[in-house]
């Protein structure tokens, strides 16, 4: 009698499916195509992608690289199921990291990993990168979508993104005339943007909030969906305004650290912050996180961006010159205080004011 072998096992069999990954590639061409400029078709398929620097019309430039993620805000997209909004998140994250250093981002990558793939849900993500990347100006090139069963729980995934910018040699920030008496100019966030995530999703399990619940600060929308509200991406205005009036002297994002560790990233020794509270309009979230938590306003101040996503800093002589040109691309500054003299003692970035009245 002839022994039967049992039936050979196969990848799909534990758990990768290399099919569904073709078939989400053949997908989202159409979204990449959608993202092409200057030095870059934006073609995905091969080993890796190409920009060309000249093409683009730089002449001597230095380049810029960052990269970053979304964090635990994408345990909300997957536990409401919303997944068109993470991409532009995780574009964000990164593009202005670039363009406070005053680079043009030209490239962006990202990495997609997940136990299962669920393939309608990769569309939809990597759409959002995909209007990421065309609010910021970015090709996107290429990506990575690991399926990795038995490393992540089916259903959830992780983003990385990677970005590539460029400013020609001698135009990079923060500028080495940035002193006491400039001023600091504020641009507005969407919301609670890309960090500080943990403390919110604590806050509403605290309050057994459901993200299907009518949020307590945007009742028109659910709380899960009014939180996925997508990071600001700030690159085509702040371009136009440095190349307009080239009086932006420094840029700082504000994120994870707020403003006590992010302002300071981008001013030379001796330099502090006078931060005037009662300039910040808070968006209506932080207001609610800070009552209904019993958060701190130190805490607050640290953890997220209270309402300001962007700060530039500018010659006093030149505020107006460059909110003007930022009004011009849709953008209203508020002017929050200026940079002093600091010896080492004290906080660096000192507040007057109150974030919330």
């Amino acid at each position: 009698m002839t022994e039967q072998k049992a039936e050979g096992l196969t990848y799909a069999q534990s758990g990768v499916n290399i099919d569904a990954g073709n078939a989400m590639v053949d997908a989202i061409k159409p979204l990449v195509r959608s993202t092409r400029r200057p030095g870059a078709d934006a073609e995905i398929g091969g080993f890796g992608g190409l920009f060309d620097l000249k093409a683009a019309g730089f002449n001597d430039p230095i380049l810029v690289a960052a990269n970053d993620g979304v964090g635990t805000k994408l345990k909300i997209a997957i536990d409401t199921g919303i997944h068109d909004t993470v991409g532009i998140d995780l574009v964000a994250m990164c593009v202005n990291d670039l363009v406070v250093q005053g680079a043009e981002p030209l490239l962006f990558l990202d990495y997609y990993a997940t136990g299962k793939l669920d393939p309608a849900a990769a569309v939809e993500i990597v759409r959002g990168i995909a209007q990421g990347c065309r609010d910021a100006g970015c090709a996107l090139i290429g990506g990575e979508t690991a399926e990795m069963p038995g490393l992540y729980a089916d259903g959830d995934y992780d983003l990385a993104g990677f970005a590539v910018g460029a400013a020609e040699r001698g135009q990079l920030l923060p500028h080495d005339d940035v002193r006491p008496g400039d001023v600091l100019l504020g641009l507005p966030s969407s919301g609670v943007h890309s960090n500080g995530f943990s403390l919110v999703r604590r806050l509403a399990a605290n309050l057994g909030l459901d993200w299907s619940a009518p949020a307590p600060f945007a009742p028109e929308k659910s709380l899960g969906a009014a939180l996925l509200t997508p990071t600001r991406i700030y690159v085509k205005p702040l371009l136009a305004a440095i190349r307009k009036t080239g009086a932006i002297k420094a840029l700082a994002h504000i994120t994870g650290g707020g403003f006590p560790d992010n302002i300071p990233r981008v001013l030379p020794e001796g330099c502090g912050v006078a931060l005037n509270l009662d300039a910040i309009d808070p968006h209506p979230v932080f207001r609610w996180m800070a009552e209904a938590g019993n958060i701190a306003e130190s805490e607050m101040l640290r953890t997220f961006n209270c309402g300001v996503g962007m700060v530039a800093v500018v010659a006093a002589d030149k505020v107006e010159a460059v909110r003007t040109a930022l009004l011009g691309e849709g953008e209203k500054a508020v002017v929050l205080g200026e940079l002093t003299a600091w010896s080492g003692d004290g906080e660096r970035v000192a507040t007057r004011g109150r974030l919330f009245r």
